[in-house]
């Protein structure tokens, strides 16, 4: 894997960890407050920027509607008050809070129910921008109009391209979309 020409090994951790942001499938927060959860994508980051990363991504409205606001114990509110999908958007404005070049959104909306799914795309449309984005998603719904799709089987890729491409050149791909969609046609037509 290279990253601006060099082989990732080749640069220091820490460098490499700076340039990156992951959003996983099985969010995390901290104990500690919801502003802080958010604040360690970028340590340095104003009250001001917190509150303009959890607006863009979609959880300002809730966080206020939390008796202590942006002060409200993440660990409380985590179990006890937010939904997987509003813990996932908190943990997303912690990824544009640390403005990163290349973002990996690892199943990011795998718990979502249909509505935070919606407000979590939403985000995620404006986290990515002007970053290079790897997704890693089952829902093929998340990926299909990627310019660059790698279909992995056993570790080892046997289908790149674009959803097109893939639907008719990669019987695992076409096969998947297919068990997805519901589908016995598979072609191009069915997307």
């Amino acid at each position: 894997v290279h990253f601006g020409g060099q082989d990732i090994r080749s640069i220091p951790f820490g460098q490499l960890m700076g340039e990156i942001s992951y959003v996983a499938q099985d969010n995390f927060l901290f104990d500690k407050s919801i502003r802080e959860n958010i604040r360690m994508g970028n340590p340095d980051a104003s009250d001001e920027e917190v509150e303009a990363a959890a607006k863009a991504a979609n959880c300002h409205d809730f966080i206020m509607q939390l008796e202590q606001g942006y002060d409200t114990m993440a660990g409380d509110a985590g179990a006890d008050t937010l939904s997987g999908g509003e813990r996932q958007r908190i943990t997303i404005a912690r990824a544009m809070l640390k403005q990163a070049s290349v973002i990996i959104l690892d199943e990011a909306t795998a718990y979502a129910d249909p509505e935070n799914e919606a407000l979590i795309q939403q985000a995620i449309s404006k986290l990515v921008v002007g970053k290079s984005l790897i997704v890693v998603a089952h829902r093929l719904n998340t990926i299909r109009n990627a310019d660059q799709i790698l279909v992995v089987a056993n570790g080892e890729i046997v289908g790149r391209g674009i959803q097109e491409e893939l639907l008719q050149s990669c019987p695992l791909y076409r096969k998947m979309w297919q068990d997805y969609t519901g589908s016995t046609e598979g072609g191009a037509e069915d997307v």
